[in-house]
């Protein structure tokens, strides 16, 4: 069926001119409004008023346009069921929709946006639109995203017309722009005069990006979807640059989103190993290529089939030492020509491409299912200045190379699963760090202890520990001083602290209250 009749009020003009100017010479009446109007006319395009159609003027400073019996007859109409309606209420058969939606969450991201702007940027008219098209698609194109503007011209030049099968695509896609706009409408209104600042209605939008292989395991069925309004930097935006020879799994995005959050805590070159969510490896360094070695070699047993995240661009070097080994993914701001290139051979590595690289302190809320609901949290992006700004509570003050080390290991402890327990000692550079042992995931804290100064070794003589919540006895302390640690960070706030203080200077032992916990479920 051709396309006779188009009304188009956006609010994003990406685009919009071309699509008019194509629409226009297949013949087709164009219906618009206000500025989307103006912008078609100025570059001289035919275009009618939409209350010319109507003939109904807006009113009410425009709140009203296209609440109208004859915008969304035309909308609705089927052919020959309500040919006779359309007639006695002088409508005409409307066959595309152009819309897309006032700018709430734009206006909703300025700091100084006040109530009334935010009210009367909630769009009444172009939802109502999109809803009506959408539950007509059978006859009718709704369009409420630029980038299909290509996609629709195609295939009227392929046939005519647009497919049924890509009008019910655009039908689903902007229920699901309707969705996100109402949700974030709703997640502000019902914020307001909540004490604990949390939204009482809280409505996730996500888009499917594609399926996977499985689940945690073969047996369970799985896909990857992006949450509307991930910033950009997120992992969800990410680009896959690898060969495709294997896709990505669900365990290899759970690890890369860990690998990622974990080397953002650092500002310098840095490099994470992660294996099963948790850090096996971490060390900074004056180039990429040093801080890569480093973790990789912190525990190379671990590092085998783990995943990478780096906090710069991929150069040769570092993607030469990559290569040498299995990795199972790669992640990064960007990888250079050669870098890529090389990486590349190796086939069953994927390589994801972050292009803008988000800061340790972040935002974004967190959550996760729990059996009917979801618990819902704000991101962990305290670390930095904790131990520097801590009380030392022993009679040895750490050197300034401990407490640099210190920071170092309280950063990447808050990544390592709880109970978590993280040795480090400086690197070969000054100022640079390396982790020797990581515990986590263990049921106690001595546990937990038990395995970092394992993994250590001899390494552990001199070297400094950090835990991610107070120790409540001296045992798990005593577990890494009995190996040589000289310097350790801790939340502090047990009972038994003063018991635990008192192990520490008798072991000649500086240690660091921060205050803060970090436990890591």
């Amino acid at each position: 069926m051709p396309i006779r009749r188009v009304l188009l009020s956006v609010s994003d003009k990406t685009g919009i001119v071309d699509l008019a100017r194509d629409l226009a010479k297949r013949g087709a009446v164009l219906l618009s409004t206000g500025g989307t109007y103006r912008t078609i006319q100025e570059a001289g395009v035919p275009v009618e008023t939409v209350e010319s159609y109507t003939s109904s003027p807006e009113v009410m400073e425009g709140r009203v346009k296209t609440l109208h019996p004859r915008v969304h007859g035309g909308i609705l109409a089927r052919d020959g069921t309500d040919d006779g309606d359309l007639d006695r209420i002088g409508a005409k058969p409307i066959d595309m929709v152009v819309v897309n939606l006032y700018p709430f969450e734009e206006t909703l991201a300025k700091p100084d946006a006040a109530f009334d702007e935010l009210i009367e940027n909630i769009d009444i008219g172009g939802p109502s639109m999109l809803r009506s098209a959408a539950k007509n698609h059978s006859r009718v194109t709704v369009v409420c995203d630029p980038s299909d503007y290509a996609k629709i011209l195609s295939e009227l030049d392929e046939s005519g017309d647009v497919s049924g099968e890509t009008r019910e695509r655009l039908a689903a896609k902007a229920f699901a722009h309707t969705a996100a706009y109402d949700a974030a409408i709703s997640g502000w209104l019902s914020t307001r005069g909540e004490d604990d600042g949390q939204p009482r209605y809280l409505s996730l939008v996500f888009e499917k990006s594609y399926g996977l292989r499985y689940g945690e395991n073969p047996h369970q069925k799985a896909a990857f979807y992006r949450q509307h309004g991930a910033p950009a930097g997120a992992l969800a935006l990410a680009e896959s640059l690898g060969t495709g020879a294997k896709e990505l799994s669900f365990n290899n995005l759970v690890d890369v989103e860990a690998a990622a959050e974990a080397v953002r805590e650092f500002t310098e070159p840095a490099a994470v190993v992660v294996k099963h969510t948790s850090p096996c490896g971490v060390a900074t360094a004056r180039t990429l290529a040093k801080a890569y070695h480093a973790a990789r070699e912190a525990d190379s047993l671990s590092a085998f089939g783990g995943i990478v995240a780096l906090n710069r661009e991929v150069d040769d070097e570092t993607a030469a030492l990559i290569a040498e080994t299995f990795i199972e993914c790669v992640v990064a701001p960007g990888f250079a020509p050669a870098a890529l290139e090389r990486l590349r051979k190796k086939k069953a590595l994927r390589l994801l491409a972050t292009g803008e690289w988000l800061p340790a302190e972040y935002e974004m809320p967190q959550f996760k299912r729990i059996g009917g609901g979801i618990v819902v949290q704000s991101r962990d992006d305290t670390a930095a200045g904790e131990v520097r700004n801590g009380k030392i509570v022993t009679k040895r003050v750490p050197s300034d190379e401990e407490m640099g080390a210190l920071e170092f290991a309280w950063a990447v402890c808050k990544h390592v699963k709880s109970n978590s327990i993280v040795l480090a000692r400086p690197g070969d550079e000054p100022g640079c760090f390396v982790s020797i042992g990581n515990g986590g995931g263990q049921t106690s804290r001595v546990g937990a202890g038990e395995i970092a100064v394992a993994k250590a070794g001899d390494l552990a003589k001199g070297a400094v520990m950090a835990s991610d919540a107070f120790f409540p006895f001296p045992d798990g302390l005593e577990v890494a001083t009995r190996r040589g640690v000289v310097a350790v960070a801790q939340p502090g706030g047990s009972k038994g602290d003063a018991e635990v203080i008192a192990a520490a200077d008798a072991a000649n032992v500086a240690m660091v209250f921060t205050g803060v916990r970090h436990f890591r479920h």
